[in-house]
């Protein structure tokens, strides 16, 4: 996640992505049903995917509910819409 901006900065074109429990074990954890692509290859795909538009896109990732909390309340402060 990216270090914490001034309260009256906001980013513009990004894209927060949240990825809840156990999808760090992506790749890993049976892959014949979820596939072979790790977090990180995915995360990679979707911040590629974002440049073209001029999207900053970040990912983070927690088994814990209340960082997942953190991460949206972080993002809310920093974004736009």
């Amino acid at each position: 996640m990216p270090e914490p901006l001034n309260a009256n900065t906001a980013l513009p074109n990004c894209i927060w992505v949240v990825h809840g429990p156990n999808l760090n074990l992506l790749g890993s954890r049976e892959p014949h049903i979820y596939g072979h692509d790790t977090l990180e290859t995915i995360n990679k795909q979707l911040i590629a995917l974002g440049k073209p538009y001029g999207t900053q896109v970040y990912c983070t990732q927690s088994n814990h509910e209340g960082a997942l909390v953190d991460a949206v309340q972080s993002a809310i402060s920093q974004s736009k819409g």
